[in-house]
């Protein structure tokens, strides 16, 4: 592997997600920078000189697309990874051929961040799904994950969904909604 950690710069301008996934990713052995702009992102990068990067799609001054091409001119070798909530064949497309790697959903955790950064090539042998899940247990997923992620802490939990504290505690007093 490598004699110092590889270093990660997290492209986000949502601080929950950064914090989360900061202390995940410095467990992991990463040596991690977070920014919330644009600006800071290419400041850092400069700097940093980051192996890997995430890249959030929808930053609140600026677009993920519209920094990818720069951030890649400051660290040609660097593997990014889009991250987006706003999720769409179109922006996947453009963020592959802008010179992402690859290109998540939210809410993505450390490790399927880590799969898709290592990932190199595609798979033809992919599942396609049938059907959709329902959008009850899509959010019913979601919640779990947004819980796992801030160790089972309900107000920190709802804090991060933007939801009443007592809305989650009934939510998730309810069983898991089938697909």
């Amino acid at each position: 592997m490598h004699d110092q950690p590889q270093r990660l710069l997290i492209i986000d301008d949502d601080d929950m997600f950064c914090h989360v996934m900061q202390r995940a990713m410095t467990r992991r052995g990463f040596d991690v920078e977070v920014a919330n702009d644009a600006e800071q992102a290419l400041m850092l990068a400069h700097r940093q000189q980051p192996d890997i990067a995430t890249l959030d799609l929808k930053l609140e001054h600026s677009s993920g697309l519209k920094l990818l091409p720069e951030l890649l001119d400051v660290v040609p070798d660097c593997r990014v990874v889009v991250l987006t909530g706003y999720s769409s064949i179109a922006t996947a497309v453009e963020a592959i051929k802008l010179g992402a790697v690859n290109y998540l959903c939210k809410p993505a955790d450390a490790d399927e961040i880590l799969a898709a950064l290592d990932k190199q090539d595609g798979d033809p042998n992919t599942e396609l799904a049938d059907n959709p899940p329902s959008i009850n247990r899509v959010t019913w997923e979601h919640i779990q994950k947004v819980l796992q992620e801030h160790d089972g802490n309900i107000s920190a939990t709802a804090r991060a969904l933007g939801m009443h504290r007592r809305t989650l505690q009934r939510k998730l007093q309810k069983r898991p909604v089938r697909r």
